[in-house]
């Protein structure tokens, strides 16, 4: 919790909708000391914050910190990270020529493993939250292994450092290496209700942390655990998170291990008439709940979009990681044309970046594959190919409120309303001088702000295009978690 009240001054700007970013220049937003948004004013400097809104508010000056946004900095909400692998982050960037199936074989599952040493796993869990926080992460999906100490383990940091975080034990009990995977769906159970007792125990709330159930993807589970997990999600009202349809030879391996005698599913219109498609296996599970999270989607059929938006799922989109592993290029323009909400996901180390600004531009160059193929291949119209390409306000959309709606924290974080929590980061542009230099520290710059360099006349959103174009984690300055100051760039 935030120890003092807090006035903010400056340029704000956030996400009213996926068309439209709304602007507040010299504006004020009045946080109390528990994080949330009590006011926000147009046009206020200090005096008139001082001497109108402060005593409107019941504030005392000497109660209220004061934080002003310097020439070339503005106030943008917190990113959310909705599908990011913890324990593989030492692995960001290694992926060789491998597919992914080969990739889980050879990086992933041996990596994983290993940190059932508690001592390698709070080096690579303190490390991965650092450094999510540095990209402006205030919330984050996070898959951890099968070690239920260590899991645990990433709670406690996390809870520790002031990062949300939606913290999964991965669940696996088939088709993976003997020395990594549970032992039984019993063992399953027991492990992952430890996980969420220890969660609870420490943030009782769930303010901060909360535990997430993860089954890790169809092959990789009996029918039988994620009836069981699925129950588990029921009973708790817990999320749900997993993987769907990354990669077309998992796909072929779906169908192959869950015929529909092994689900008892039948073809009907909720499934899209196919029994035995991804979606429809973890359906007859009972695992596609509004509370879910499937990470990639990149093959969906007609049938299974129908079912996952009657469901109320939502879409992980990973655009590093689909075209890391060459698993395809998602169609999110598709996904929202039918009614499914979609989010992004770093999906370290698949991914190769822990940020979600990277997976934002990414998101918007995949968009832009998509429409060519689409054109390419008399599927559509070169208008409504067209349509396919995402601009920097949608995907800046999916990177906060659309993340929050995956989450389950709509409305209240993902943008800056009254009533909503203080989760936000202060991003600093380049400033340059008359003489092309970058202008002093006093004026928000200072050489150390990143690629992105702005001279004055650009328009407010073409900074906003410079800065998800060629931005980094130099641009962020300050981080704020539920008005928590929880990363601060020396």
């Amino acid at each position: 919790m935030a120890a003092r009240k807090t006035l903010y001054l400056g340029t704000f700007v956030h996400s009213k909708s996926l068309a439209e970013l709304e602007f507040l220049h010299d504006g004020a937003v009045f946080v109390n000391e528990s994080g949330a948004i009590v006011a926000i004013e147009e046009s206020c400097d200090e005096a008139k914050a001082k001497k109108e809104i402060f005593s409107r508010l019941g504030w005392a000056e000497t109660d209220v910190d004061i934080v002003r946004a310097k020439n070339g900095q503005f106030f943008f909400p917190g990113f959310i990270d909705t599908h990011i692998h913890a324990s593989q982050y030492p692995n960001a960037g290694i992926f060789g020529q491998s597919t992914l199936l080969d990739w889980l074989n050879t990086y992933t599952f041996p990596l994983e493993a290993s940190l059932a040493d508690p001592a390698k796993a709070r080096r690579v869990y303190s490390r991965v939250v650092r450094r999510t926080l540095a990209h402006g992460t205030t919330c984050a999906a996070y898959y951890a292994t099968i070690d239920a100490a260590s899991t645990n383990l990433l709670a406690d940091l996390c809870f520790a450092a002031g990062q949300r975080a939606l913290i999964g034990r991965v669940c696996m009990d088939q088709l993976s290496p003997d020395y990594y995977r549970d032992a039984s769906p019993e063992a399953v159970m027991a492990a992952t209700r430890q996980t969420i007792d220890h969660i609870r125990a420490v943030d009782p709330q769930m303010e901060i942390v909360r535990p997430i159930i993860t089954p890790r993807f169809a092959p990789a589970c009996s029918i039988d655990l994620m009836r069981q997990l699925a129950n588990l999600a029921n009973e708790q009202n817990l999320p749900i998170q997993t993987h769907i349809s990354e990669n077309v030879n998992e796909i072929a391996l779906v169908k192959s291990l869950f015929p529909p005698s092994a689900t008892g599913a039948a073809p009907s219109e909720d499934n899209g008439q196919d029994a035995t498609s991804y979606a429809a296996v973890y359906d007859a599970a009972g695992l596609l709940t509004e509370r879910t999270i499937l990470a990639h989607a990149v093959h969906l059929t007609e049938g299974e979009a129908r079912l996952v938006a009657r469901r109320g799922a939502k879409v992980s989109h990973c655009p590093c990681s689909n075209s890391a592993l060459g698993s395809g290029a998602a169609r999110v323009r598709w996904f929202l044309d039918r009614g499914i909400g979609c989010s992004l996901g770093s999906d370290v180390s698949g991914g190769y970046s822990p940020s979600v600004l990277e997976a934002a531009r990414a998101a918007v160059l995949v968009s832009r594959h998509v429409a060519q193929g689409a054109a390419a291949a008399g599927r559509a119209a070169q208008e409504e190919a067209d349509r396919q390409k995402l601009s920097v306000k949608e995907v800046l959309y999916l990177a906060t409120r659309g993340g929050a709606e995956a989450v389950g924290l709509a409305p209240k974080v993902g943008g800056f309303e009254v009533g909503m929590e203080w989760d936000a980061q202060l991003v600093g542009l380049c400033a340059v001088g008359e003489d092309g230099e970058v202008e002093g520290t006093e004026n928000g710059g200072g050489g150390d702000d990143g690629n992105v360099d702005v001279f004055g006349w650009e328009s407010w959103p073409d900074r906003i295009a410079k800065w998800v174009y060629t931005g980094d984690d130099r641009n962020t300055k300050k981080v704020w978690v539920k008005g928590r100051l929880v990363h601060e760039r020396k």
